[in-house]
């Protein structure tokens, strides 16, 4: 289960790189068609860097595995099609809620969850079309749910923030400010100590009871929280702590039916030779491109 969220986040990361590339490369041919290609963008010196060169360079860099991600996207959308396979949204669901309960998915606004739950589509979509022909009995699957029930029993999942500071007299005054209606964010972002989260505005993500990242009174206090409110200070090794909870998701046991199909993709996945791509399909999807062979 770790190494298959693992990959559906490497994989996340690379196609959401890739589409700002795109869109960055396509604002820059909008521009260019309205301006000349030998508008100077830069100089150094008495030398200077001209538009088209600069647009060159980019295409050098990225334009075969951007085309590349853009082709495989398609490719998924039509061999779906072609081969009738539909994803559920109850799983998509279910995975978009394994990888917050793996803290293996950090979200900012409604559009980076709307992002990441396409990407689990076709992610699905993929493994369907990749193991559609590999045969794996009943008793296999039974099997492999009874020996790994923990992996479909998913605990209470909360969205937190925090702001971390040295004394108490400091936590008694940013719970004041924040009782006067400051918000949470830009005090974090002023006052809390923790570097990796303050400029975050102290998002450190989604715990579940089994996260040892921060102390068990962080789940213990969320609790008790409803969302969109904030903790009273309490005192940890790190410092003086308080919380915001920004939401509560309730875990849920999956029973063996929910999860059969989930089951046996990773199964076939897990007996495949060859490693699981896109590519393999391209044949199939009759793709040609720019660059020539397909292989």
């Amino acid at each position: 289960m770790g190494k298959k969220q693992l990959q559906l986040i490497i994989v996340g990361l690379i196609v959401l790189n890739c589409l700002t590339i795109v869109f960055f490369l396509f604002k820059l041919n909008s521009v260019n068609r309205e301006l000349h290609n030998d508008e100077v963008v830069a100089t150094v010196g008495k030398q200077s860097i001209t538009r088209q060169k600069w647009l060159n360079e980019l295409e050098a860099r990225y334009g075969k595995e951007v085309l590349k991600d853009l082709i495989n996207y398609k490719v998924i959308q039509v061999m779906a099609k072609k081969n009738n396979i539909n994803i559920s949204e109850q799983e998509i669901d279910r995975e978009f809620l394994l990888l917050q309960a793996n803290q293996s998915f950090e979200s900012k606004n409604a559009a980076d969850e709307k992002q990441w739950k396409e990407q689990i589509r076709n992610s699905l979509i993929l493994e369907e079309l990749l193991t559609k022909d590999v045969i794996i009995s009943e008793k296999e699957l039974k099997g492999y749910y009874d020996k790994h029930k923990d992996l479909f029993n998913i605990p209470d999942v909360y969205h937190l923030s925090h702001i971390v500071v040295r004394t108490k007299k400091e936590a008694e005054d940013a719970y004041k400010e924040l009782s006067q209606g400051s918000s949470f964010s830009a005090l974090a972002m002023e006052r809390s100590i923790d570097e990796f989260s303050a400029n975050e505005g102290g998002d450190i993500g989604f715990l579940t009871e089994r996260d040892k990242r921060y102390p068990d009174q962080y789940v213990e206090i969320a609790k008790k929280l409803k969302n969109k409110t904030y903790s009273k200070p309490f005192k940890t090794e790190d410092g003086y702590i308080l919380l915001w909870l920004e939401k509560k998701i309730k875990g849920k046991n999956y029973s063996y039916k929910e999860v059969r199909s989930q089951i046996r993709r990773q199964m076939a996945l897990e007996q495949m030779k060859t490693p699981a791509s896109v590519e393999t399909l391209w044949e199939e999807a009759k793709v040609e491109w720019f660059y020539g062979k397909t292989k």
